[in-house]
């Protein structure tokens, strides 16, 4: 009886959090299986009542590690507070650096109008100045990314609306793929215009394929591009399946692909959570790149290389 009686509690304190699915949680999940069910039940009275200390301490143990009640109101107030400071920063440094883009704009349309490093170098200096007092960034594998001149395709999971300022930390003049209504944002989204991202509209099939095509040309010209191949932020924190685009136009052009992993931008803002901003590191790990092939092959293989460094359980079944 008495390991049934643990695991609820423990399952009580599990569904009390409503925190996102995060490393405490899944600590948590596994404090609790021991306890689940009757495996740990004895014939001895004695080594049942030492069992129930023990389970007794585990529960506790788990939920001192989590913020509950109005301590998990206050973690929030915090996080949603962080999250009004760093939107106002983002928008306070966009501002005159946008004044910079624009005086910088006949420059790179006259001499460097595919890969225009003049604006990207102002949008990486916005993405670190908006993202250092809120959360740091650590980079593994910095060895694989290619030379800044060559072009390639970079690929990467999508868990956040962090991911393109931690990317921007890379230094790779990329161009990234965007919904067409981001373009309409205030300084934001006319920084964008001016950096030569690409627009889409994910719900035309003439858009998409005008994507692809843009895509394609860039990289004959020299520049490289930036898919997150799931094609849009994961909705349950997991990596899912990837779409074929990115590395049909790899595949044309001959390119080689470049797997990242990000890990821990959906922890600090969760999708669909952009209010919030909880403290903490995120990494990225740059995989070596996967050299130009079939298209099939190249998502196949960087979809392994980006789930390897993905915990098992954010990795969705294909």
């Amino acid at each position: 009886m008495h390991a049934a009686a643990v695991s609820r509690p423990a399952v009580r304190l599990f569904r009390s959090t409503g925190a996102p699915l995060g490393v405490p949680q899944r600590a948590l999940i596994g404090l609790t299986l021991p306890c689940a069910g009757h495996q740990c039940l004895s014939k001895s009275p004695q080594r049942n009542a030492a069992h129930a200390v023990s389970c007794d301490a585990t529960v506790a143990a788990a939920g001192a590690a989590q913020p509950a009640g109005s301590w998990r109101g206050f973690a929030v107030a915090v996080a949603a507070t962080r999250a009004v400071l760093f939107y106002t920063t983002t928008f306070l440094f966009a501002s005159p650096l946008f004044v910079v883009m624009l005086a910088a704009y006949p420059y790179v349309l006259l001499f460097d109008k595919f890969r225009r490093r003049a604006e990207h170098a102002v949008n990486t200096v916005w993405a670190k100045l908006s993202t250092l007092l809120f959360y740091s960034v650590h980079i593994e594998g910095l060895d694989n990314l290619p030379p800044a001149d060559q072009p390639a395709v970079y690929v990467s999971n999508h868990q956040s609306f962090l991911d393109i300022y931690t990317l921007f930390h890379l230094h790779r003049d990329f161009k990234f793929i965007s919904k067409t209504t981001n373009f309409l944002i205030p300084i934001v989204g006319w920084s964008m215009f001016l950096t030569g991202h690409v627009m889409i509209n994910r719900v035309d099939r003439r858009s998409q394929l005008d994507c692809l095509k843009q895509c394609g040309g860039l990289l004959k010209q020299g520049a490289s591009v930036l898919f997150f191949p799931e094609g849009t932020r994961s909705k349950d924190g997991r990596m899912h399946a990837f779409k074929k685009g990115a590395f049909s136009v790899a595949a044309k052009a001959k390119v080689p692909v470049v797997p990242i992993t990000l890990i821990g931008t959906g922890d600090l803002m969760p999708n669909a959570q952009e209010y919030l901003l909880f403290p903490g590191t995120v990494k990225i790990v740059i995989h070596p790149a996967v050299s130009a092939k079939d298209a099939d092959s190249m998502s196949a293989e960087a979809f392994a290389a980006i789930a390897s460094s993905l915990p098992p359980e954010l990795v969705a079944p294909l």
